[in-house]
């Protein structure tokens, strides 16, 4: 390994990603993206292992809770997207002005979205949680955590986009300090603030939204920090300060691609939940924590992913289609790489890992199977993410949107169905569906990818 260009990539010396070597770019683009990842999937993890203490309606609160602020995570996907393909395309022509005026519409576009999100959610949350099929006592002590998750909104879509901006400038490595500090003293807080210290009895389940909100705030401070002290090329200045509608019409175009993705995968991924939840309380619960170990390392993939994005958006805008395109497929290889090497680890330790937060032997049961299931299609996946994560980078967001609608929601949800309540396989089929169909998804993105629309999207 080489130390130094390690040093660069942690530190953050900025670079011209549209005349580096590809492999020095995706190393120095992918590490910090991948720390980022690696920092969210150990709060995933660390967070359901705190909860899990508190009994299997606490897990199925915080599988319910997830399933729709993934509303929040779909919107703020979306208008990151639009944030890495505006300032990676305006990075590649050397506008860096602009840039930041692009973002500026950003925070604004998301600002105004998340206050309306959270004033609703706040209003409406028990309801959300029963019309997720939640039992009456996940609603009774569910609630009030649910209320807090769905008020932080505003931090966790200033988070997604912020991120998405400084990605598409090649400042990977603010993105992944903002995590690591988020995320971070969250898991700090987490059982200070679930269990309690000394005679304080904590707050339980509620601890958990707080610490979560807390430190996803504070990462939020971090981003802005460095955003408005004008010491980085991408920088809001007092120029950038005007509402200028026809980058928000982009950003808005752009950002419907984006979150049709996200919300067409949350959307699927909500009736999967509805219909685990027909199972129980422990299936549910086992479930939730085979995806929280699964998020472990399909997010480090995705931050790898992450650098096919930045380097396509760059390099059209600098009008190397040639290099966009090898780009991706070399961060592609390297993605295989990566998850063929955990596939084994699942396979062999699916049990083992489940057992690190239940001890409840259905529960366990459940998470290990659905662990060893997804696993299988993991080579595939690492394709696809990379794939989508180019058109994104390219400003081709809908392409990816209408592979969803296709795959994910065609054909996932109703062959779960099928596989789960006929079939009688009940969570097992809900696990091969996913498995199959993400898998097909890949070979579908690979498919239209080849076609090269995504090189002539103007943005």
């Amino acid at each position: 390994m080489n130390w130094q260009l390690f040093k660069d990539a942690i530190l953050g010396k900025e670079q011209d990603f549209t005349r580096l070597s590809l492999r020095t770019a995706i190393f120095i683009l992918a590490i910090p993206m991948i720390l980022e990842m690696m920092m969210e999937s150990a709060f995933a993890v660390v967070d359901i292992f705190f909860v899990a203490k508190l009994g299997e309606f606490a897990i199925a609160t915080v599988g319910l809770t997830e399933s729709v602020i993934v509303l929040t995570y779909a919107i703020g996907f979306g208008i990151s997207m639009a944030g890495t393909a505006l300032v990676s395309r305006r990075f590649g022509e050397k506008e860096y002005q602009e840039a930041g005026s692009a973002t500026f519409q950003l925070l604004l576009v998301g600002g105004v979205i998340s206050i309306f999100m959270g004033i609703a959610g706040w209003i409406f949350a028990s309801d959300l949680l029963t019309l997720m099929g939640a039992e009456e006592a996940v609603v009774q002590s569910g609630t009030n955590y649910a209320r807090i998750v769905f008020a932080g909104n505003t931090a966790i879509m200033l988070l997604f986009l912020i991120n998405g901006a400084f990605r598409g400038a090649g400042q990977a490595h603010h993105a992944m300090r903002s995590l690591w500090i988020a995320n971070g003293l969250n898991i700090i807080l987490d059982p200070l603030f679930i269990f309690g210290l000394g005679s304080w009895e904590g707050f339980g389940l509620d601890g958990a939204a707080i610490a979560t909100t807390l430190g996803r705030s504070v990462g939020v401070v971090y981003q802005m920090y460095h955003l408005f002290n004008g010491k980085h090329r991408l920088k809001i200045i007092r120029e950038n300060l005007k509402i200028k509608w026809e980058t928000i019409r982009k950003i808005i175009d752009l950002s419907l691609g984006g979150m049709g993705q996200f919300l067409i995968d949350s959307v699927s991924w909500v009736a999967l939940t509805r219909m685990n939840a027909e199972f129980g309380s422990a299936a549910l619960a086992g479930y939730t924590i085979a995806f929280r170990v699964l998020i472990f390392t399909i997010l480090p993939a995705w931050g790898l992913s992450g650098a096919a994005a930045t380097l396509v958006g760059q390099n059209l805008g600098a009008k190397k289609l040639k290099r966009a395109e090898h780009a991706v497929w070399l961060t592609a290889r390297y993605n295989v790489i990566f998850m063929a090497s955990v596939t084994g680890i699942y396979l062999l330790f699916s049990k083992q890992l489940a057992e690190i937060f239940t001890d409840i032997p259905e529960v366990r049961d459940v998470a290990a199977q659905g662990l060893w299931v997804i696993a299988l299609g993991y080579v595939f996946f690492a394709v696809g993410m990379v794939l989508t994560q180019a058109f994104n980078g390219a400003g081709d967001t809908k392409t990816p949107a209408w592979i969803n609608t296709g795959v994910l929601l065609a054909m996932e949800v109703p062959l779960a169905y099928f596989l789960a309540f006929p079939m009688g396989m009940k969570y097992l089929g809900i696990f091969i569906s996913i498995a199959f169909c993400h898998s097909f998804h890949a070979l579908v993105s690979y498919y239209f990818f080849r076609q090269g629309k995504w090189k002539k999207m103007e943005v």
